[in-house]
């Protein structure tokens, strides 16, 4: 027995052993190479939270507060005739209309001027595929007049304001309920203003990145015309990076992660076959290279596998939506219509906010709704106009 048991061991922990090489590339994978590489990554789970949060969090500032002041240049330079009143005259009817919904907040940041200023510098990049496209300012301050960012835009944009200087202010609208009122607004008046086929309500701390008028042209001409997406209540267009690991409680990713692994678990069986000479297939092998690359995707972060579907906009993924947040909110007329309807018959509070109040209407309403997956915008805005926070972090 002792004998059976020895040249058991023998033949599993000897140099040339399958077992040896995959024992000794999980230990260097995840005990070396992974902590090296990933450790500065924030959405890993091998970031070094003690070490890295507080400088990566103190440097996005500084760096947000620079590109705030040249936001800030970029209109001072610009000489564009004076657009400021929006009116439903106008005989054309966009097939995108951009809404960027505003509140005054920190005056250093300058907020809105960098998601305005992104918008106008894509649109002029993207030419004569979005001449069908308009930007909507929708100023939601309770005294317009003094959100000074604004009046900048205003010689630059179509505006409009929910003026409610002199207003007694009703104690049954707390601050979410609030926020949810300006909303409906913007996006009432978006239809009312443009009458547009599609509105893209944009909240002023969440900046376009530079695909994002290529990918909503892919999304709106051919993904959409299906069934099932044309009559989606919504449309996501970020979701919090902290947020889109696989292991969650979603089936759509769980399916996502097991694909992952069914298609690399055969290739890296056959590289591994090649650079050994063994057999090309051997299902213990496959199921543990499946596992593995399981295992690294999750923990390195599904978020920086989500960025390589940034090299085409037919790369980009939509899935089921899940309840936070509103950073970028895409609408159909119909749908927009739909919702106006829905949020007017609810009331929000702590616990209940405008995200979660769109994501219960698709229970109680039997709506479907969808999330684009990499995001279209980046949160920038570490100073929230509903929460004080003193001393912001990354997470």
């Amino acid at each position: 027995m002792l004998h059976q048991a020895w040249q058991l061991y023998g033949r599993w922990c000897r140099w040339s052993s399958p077992f040896i090489h995959l024992l000794t590339l999980t230990v260097v994978t995840f005990g070396v190479l992974t902590p090296l590489i990933c450790h500065r990554l924030l959405h890993s789970y091998f970031y070094l939270r003690r070490w890295h949060l507080n400088p990566m969090s103190q440097e996005f500032l500084e760096q947000n507060q620079q590109e705030g002041q040249a936001a800030l240049r970029y209109f001072e330079k610009l000489q564009i005739p004076n657009t400021s009143e929006a009116s439903g005259s106008d005989t054309f009817q966009p097939l995108l209309l951009v809404t960027i919904i505003t509140v005054q907040r920190r005056n250093d940041f300058h907020y809105v001027l960098q998601v305005a200023s992104h918008f106008h510098r894509l649109l002029q990049k993207c030419g004569a595929r979005c001449r069908s496209h308009r930007i909507l300012l929708c100023n939601v301050e309770s005294d317009p007049s003094s959100h000074q960012d604004v009046r900048l835009l205003s010689s630059f944009f179509p505006m409009v304001s929910r003026d409610k200087t002199g207003e007694n202010p009703d104690p049954r609208v707390n601050q979410f309920e609030k926020e949810k009122q300006d909303y409906i607004f913007c996006l009432e008046q978006s239809l009312l203003t443009y009458n547009p086929e599609y509105v893209l309500i944009v909240e002023d701390d969440a900046v376009p990145e530079e695909e994002i008028f290529a990918v909503l042209q892919h999304l709106l001409l051919a993904r959409f015309s299906k069934p099932y997406l044309r009559d989606a209540l919504y449309f996501k267009l970020y979701h919090p990076e902290r947020l889109q690991r696989y292991f969650n409680p979603e089936p759509m990713r769980i399916l996502e992660w097991l694909g992952l692994g069914m298609f690399l678990g055969p290739m890296l069986n056959c590289v591994y076959s090649w650079a050994t000479g063994r057999p090309s297939l051997s299902w213990p092998i496959v199921l543990f290279f499946a596992l593995y690359s399981m295992a690294l995707s999750e923990l390195v972060g599904r978020h920086y596998m989500l960025e390589l579907r940034r090299l085409a906009p037919t790369l980009y993924n939509i899935v089921p939506v899940t309840e936070c947040c509103t950073p970028a909110m895409l609408f159909s007329a119909p749908s927009a219509r739909r919702v106006l309807g829905y949020l007017k018959g609810l009331h929000c509070r702590q616990g209940f906010a405008k995200d979660i109040a769109l994501y219960s209407l698709l229970h109680t309403k039997g709506e479907n709704a969808y999330v684009v997956e990499p995001n279209l915008v980046r949160h920038v805005g570490m100073y929230s106009s509903l929460r004080l926070n003193d001393n912001p972090k990354l997470l």
